[in-house]
């Protein structure tokens, strides 16, 4: 994962979510790319989770890749109205062959569009009043998976050394200084 550039940002809570997904991918993947993003307004209740929309991208060639995603705005009936203002979190994942391999999270700030507003809200909340405004900075966790990759190249081993096939892992990408990142540990065990 290179980048990910909200195409309208900030922008009413009601719009729908826009951006660009530009990716690095260092073997060709012949099966697709599944990304999926997700709106949390209670982090204690994963039931109010709402999964805003999905797609497939793919096959998918060596090199620099992007593509440009959509996604409807969150229904705000299904958000306590506790949680309708101030900080959500929106989560984009991507996963190959039912493997999630990076989850890119992000802050989401909501308030009325006017600052009488909000310093006295109304009692009822007026979503059409509503702007949202996501954090520039993501956390970026990475996760190792079976990538079903053959080497690109072919070495030889002395007998009785471990094998292993060439695997793309986060440290194989370049990673942006101005991102937190969580790299999660593989172990590895040799038969």
């Amino acid at each position: 994962m290179q980048n990910v550039e909200f195409l309208n940002n900030p922008a009413r809570f009601t719009d729908p979510y826009r951006f660009r997904v530009l990716f690095e991918c260092i073997s060709p993947l012949p099966d697709d790319l599944e990304w999926r993003l997700i709106y949390v307004s209670s982090p204690g209740n994963e039931d109010l989770d709402q999964e805003l929309d999905s797609c497939l991208v793919g096959p998918v060639p060596v090199g620099t890749n992007s593509f440009d995603f959509e996604s409807p705005a969150p229904d705000p009936r299904r958000i306590p109205k506790e949680d309708l203002l101030g900080v959500a979190a929106l989560i984009l994942t991507g996963s190959y062959n039912d493997q999630e391999f990076v989850r890119v999270g992000y802050y989401q700030n909501t308030e009325y569009d006017n600052e009488e507003m909000r310093e006295s809200p109304p009692q009822n909340v007026m979503v059409e009043r509503l702007t949202r405004d996501v954090n520039a900075k993501p956390r970026v966790t990475r996760f190792q998976i079976k990538w079903n990759v053959t080497p690109l190249q072919t070495t030889q081993v002395a007998v009785g050394a471990a094998q292993s096939a060439a695997v793309p892992s986060a440290n194989d990408l370049a990673a942006d200084d101005s991102e937190a990142m969580d790299v999660q540990p593989t172990e590895v065990s040799v038969s």
